[in-house]
């Protein structure tokens, strides 16, 4: 685990999580959604459907279209820096697709997109062994935790402005 990192456990018993994941970069994108699925179920986690589109770009699209049928998703995907300014459109659109469906949806998505200038970083971050990071394993983690966080506050009530 990086330096920094939260610890982040949550009991998703019930949950049902659907992963996209992009095929490209075959290796770390087998680490990666081991390290979801591996995440997924030590949450407890069950109803996991794993959808698989051709590559980063297309992650908005799909978190969109599973939105309504889900808890929460997690979003997989990588992006290694070429040299020609695809790097930067492909990885702001991600970003930004998947940042707007989470927003409109109010479903909680993992953001598990490794954005990297080379192949050695992403294998670093793909919790394949050896790897010093499991993105992967944090993104899953992280949606079953906002899942669970923003079904507390909702039992909690609406928050006055006393306290």
């Amino acid at each position: 685990m990086k330096d920094g990192a939260p610890t982040i456990a949550a009991d998703g018993t019930g949950l049902r999580i659907a992963v996209v994941a992009a095929s490209w970069h075959e290796q770390v994108m087998g680490g990666l959604l081991g390290g979801s699925l591996r995440g997924l179920a030590e949450a407890g986690v069950t109803d996991v459907e794993v959808v698989r589109v051709p590559g980063t770009f297309e992650l908005p699209v799909a978190c969109a279209a599973l939105a309504d049928r889900f808890d929460a998703l997690v979003a997989l995907g990588v992006v290694i820096r070429g040299g020609t300014p695809h790097f930067d459109y492909v990885c702001q659109a991600a970003t930004v697709g998947i940042t707007e469906v989470a927003v409109r949806t109010r479903v909680p998505i993992g953001f598990g997109v490794l954005t990297c200038d080379d192949e050695a970083q992403a294998l670093d971050r793909a919790g394949l062994p050896g790897s010093a990071e499991d993105k992967g394993h944090e993104a899953a983690t992280a949606a079953v935790a906002t899942v669970v966080a923003l079904r507390a506050a909702s039992d909690a009530g609406p928050l006055s402005a006393t306290g």
